[in-house]
């Protein structure tokens, strides 16, 4: 029997075939595709779809990831916003002056937040994420050294950088890439953080500044800013150098304004030079955002601002990228409107009381012992009880919890403390108490699984990830 295609207008038995068959049988999901090759041809744009949006799936569920720091979630308002702003470009800053504007109210606002003294006196940027923000703050604090020097008559080709072990890795790459002695102060169970202890065995007229982290990646710590600034006017009375504190709030710059207002970490302290913060993380906006501000105009040298002729007209950029998507901008002040300082305080206690109902039912399970509590940023971390004789470690726990959907990494904490081997969660808005249930339940679940091995768990090579 010959089976022939209804006459309805289309050309070819092919083309036909293109609009009716189900997009599961068409070339592309029905045959294979080269991956590293351009195709010959065209296909329809549904099939492309498809194929792109079954390859994500694979990732799985990026709610219940609870390695990563960044933004899962956002309303249905501010998804609608997204797809009509995509377009733009944060650096055509004369083409989009309305997008610039509201950039500049953003940064402003976030000066504000952090108790900038002189509000016409400061200057800020909005970055693809706390990274390049980091990075402006650090090349600040270099520049400032390096032109200190060279008034004075000195040399300047030997600046270091002093900062906790447990930094995250940008400051390894700003280093790095700027040619800057990184010195690491080690961690200790005494000290997991930097907090101004031994900071003179550090500093010396090379160092161009200190890094004090407002919520450390591994444990969620907060580095005590005032004590840092404390020991380094010690250090200043004692040996007449003068060094700046540039704070990386990435996370916790966007909880303890709200959270934790009497704790004193920003602006209000002299030696803070700069302050950034990721607006993807605690920000609440999907990646990537970042931003920075310094405490005045001086503390931000003019040699950092680019001043070019781009698309008619001058154009001032500050930054290490060009161009950038424009919309986690509008995103950002699209959630300052929307949650105002009461909003935010709202979703990140409700993400810190999360964080501190999960912690203390996991201390309560028996084999762990925790190393924070979720207290600071909504970020908690723990370790197996010391002298416990088991078949199984973190590494197999994130393992079983992986093959259930949660993704809760297992690592090392830094150097000097290498041996501690912890499992961290960060609750994000997103994670209700609800879900946070249904985590408990399965927790409980697989640490009942590997209590009843006999054996050790088989070892995989590497022994487990960490996620920022």
């Amino acid at each position: 029997m010959t089976h022939r295609f209804p006459d309805d207008g289309y050309e070819g038995h092919a083309d036909a075939a293109l609009n009716i068959d189900p997009v599961f049988t068409r070339p592309g999901e029905a045959t294979s595709m080269p991956k590293y090759q351009f195709p010959e041809e065209l296909m329809q744009s549904d099939t492309a779809y498809q194929i792109v949006h079954d390859a994500a799936m694979l990732d799985g569920n990026a709610r219940l990831n609870l390695a990563t720091f960044v933004s899962t979630w956002m309303d249905e308002n501010a998804q609608k916003l997204y797809a009509q702003v995509a377009d733009k470009n944060m650096v055509d800053k004369d083409e989009y002056p309305a997008t610039a504007e509201l950039e500049e109210r953003c940064w402003r606002m976030l000066a504000d937040l952090w108790h900038i003294a002189d509000a016409d006196d400061t200057i800020g940027t909005s970055t693809v994420g706390s990274s390049e923000a980091c990075m402006l703050g650090g090349l600040a604090l270099k520049r400032l050294w390096r032109e200190r020097r060279l008034a004075s008559g000195l040399p300047a080709d030997r600046p270091n950088l002093v900062l906790s072990a447990g930094v995250q890795v940008v400051w390894e790459k700003f280093c790095n890439y700027w040619e800057v002695e990184a010195r690491y102060v080690p961690i200790s169970e005494e000290h997991l953080g930097l907090d101004g202890s031994d900071l003179e065995q550090y500093v010396d007229e090379h160092t161009i500044g200190v890094v004090a982290i407002l919520g450390q990646t591994y444990t969620g710590i907060y580095e005590p800013v005032q004590e840092i600034a404390a020991k380094l006017d010690e250090i200043e009375r004692d040996r007449g150098i003068d060094v700046r504190i540039h704070v990386d709030g990435a996370s916790g710059a966007m909880v303890a304004p709200f959270c934790q207002p009497e704790l004193v970490w920003d602006f209000r302290i002299d030696r803070v030079n700069s302050v950034s913060t990721s607006g993807h993380k605690y920000g609440l906006v999907y990646p990537g955002v970042g931003w920075v501000v310094w405490r005045d105009r001086a503390a931000c040298p003019e040699s950092l601002i680019f001043h070019v002729s781009y698309l008619g007209g001058d154009l001032p950029t500050l930054g290490l990228n060009f161009s950038r998507p424009g919309a986690q901008v509008l995103l950002q002040y699209y959630q300052f409107l929307r949650l105002g300082f009461a909003g935010y305080r709202r979703i990140q206690q409700n993400s810190l009381d999360v964080a501190q109902y999960l912690s203390g039912a996991i201390a309560d399970m028996g084999p762990f012992a925790l190393v924070t509590a979720g207290d600071t940023i909504p970020v908690f971390a723990w370790r197996l009880v010391e002298g416990s004789s088991r078949n199984w470690n973190l590494y197999d726990l994130a393992d079983r919890l992986r093959m259930r959907g949660w993704l809760v990494p297992a690592y090392p904490l830094p150097e000097h403390l290498t041996e501690v081997v912890v499992q961290r969660i960060v609750v994000r808005a997103g994670l209700s108490r609800d879900l946070a249930g249904y985590l408990l339940d399965t927790i409980r679940e697989e640490v009942s699984f590997l209590e009843s091995l006999d054996a050790p768990m088989p070892r995989r090579a590497g022994g487990g990830g960490f996620a920022h």
